[in-house]
């Protein structure tokens, strides 16, 4: 039995030990969080075994300690261990940015102890009350051990992380936080940036806000998120997000001279361009964006209809993961929409529902 510790219970790190939890019941998980409250609803829900203090020794005889509160308390706890040179801890964090901890392991010599990692999951919601034990399910998440990490800790942690349902992926720091600035801050800045333009072309009629419909929403969902923690990725991903952003401008101002010039080739190319691109994101298994497996169905106006679709799929034990009303006519596709874990519930769901004569769309 191992020993695994958190020092933090948000949405990232209580959902990493939930499905730790769930798929190893035999290990032995210690836990502290500054919201006490959390601590005893964790504990009573079972997540955890033992509510810690912070500073607890106990932290010390953990196998694994995932670091998943925010940067600063993350590398007060590297300085803690870096004393603790007897324990065969291994720290991990579960930060967006990598640079910043490994460059402070390495200058406290704690290389050789650190593994770096990232769940490619999240939610606009945030905290304990919005984690989930599936959240990883199907997410790459990204491991950049530290120079010199015994080979056997890390072949065993990359196969904790598999139970959890993630998918690990070996990369180099400066690598990760790359990759992230294009596929997730970059989006991120791009949907505030939108909403807020909205906002200030809006008229005092709010017209705008009123018709926002389905290609907004979801595009400018993620423009939800806690502006404090974006706040502190911007400043601590700045070099990678600033070259991403001057090579989305670029493109923005061509794009701005193709409308104004009314290049009917370039302005073609691209939508067609991106259209290629992002649906061979879709089609293959890999790559950053998970695949989505969604369906479409148009359902009458009337109390219970979502309920019964919802009897329906639970019935024959098909798991939902999300489900909702597209408020608009603009999808020809349909009104609701039903998102699944797997490729094989949405197919089954697909004939199901068929059969009790919805009319079902597949994107």
């Amino acid at each position: 039995m191992r020993t695994i510790g958190f020092i933090g219970l948000g949405l990232i790190g209580a959902s990493v030990a939930k499905a730790l939890k769930k798929q190893n019941p035999k290990e032995y998980i210690i836990a502290y969080d500054a919201n006490s409250e959390t601590l005893a609803k964790a504990k009573e829900e079972g997540v955890i075994d033992e509510a810690v203090s912070d500073g607890d020794d106990a932290f010390c005889a953990c196998d694994y300690l995932f670091l998943a509160s925010p940067v600063e308390v993350n590398l007060s706890y590297l300085e803690r261990f870096a004393a603790k040179r007897e324990s065969h801890t291994i720290l991990t964090d579960v930060g967006s940015v990598k640079g910043i901890i490994h460059r402070r392991a390495e200058e406290l010599g704690m290389a050789s102890r650190f593994i770096g990692g990232h769940p490619m999951a999240g939610s606009e919601k945030s905290g304990y009350a919005a984690s989930s034990d599936r959240l990883l399910e199907n997410a790459y998440y990204m491991i950049t051990p530290g120079d010199n990490v015994p080979l056997d800790r890390l072949m065993e942690f990359s196969g904790l992380i598999s139970s959890t349902g993630a998918i690990p992926m070996v990369i180099t720091p400066e690598e990760h936080d790359f990759i992230v600035a294009g596929v997730s801050h970059l989006p991120h800045i791009v949907a505030a940036s939108l909403v807020n333009v909205v906002q200030k072309l809006d008229g005092k009629e709010h017209y705008m806000k009123a018709v926002a419909a389905g290609g907004f929403r979801d595009i400018t969902r993620i423009a939800s998120s806690s502006p404090e923690m974006w706040q502190q990725i911007c400043l601590e991903n700045k070099e990678n997000i600033s070259a991403v952003l001057d090579e989305y401008i670029r493109l923005l101002i061509n794009v701005r001279c193709d409308v104004d010039n009314r290049d009917v080739g370039k302005l073609y190319k691209l939508f067609d361009d991106s259209r290629e691109y992002r649906d061979s994101i879709d089609v293959a298994d890999s790559g950053l964006i998970r695949k989505a497996y969604v369906l479409y169905t148009d359902i009458a106006d009337e109390a219970g209809q979502i309920a019964t679709i919802a009897t329906i799929l639970a019935l024959e034990k098909i798991n939902i993961k999300n489900i909702g009303i597209i408020h608009n006519r603009e999808f020809d596709e349909g009104v609701l929409k039903i998102e699944f874990y797997e490729s094989e519930a949405m197919e089954k769901a697909r004939k199901l529902l068929i059969k009790r004569n919805y009319v079902i769309h597949k994107r």
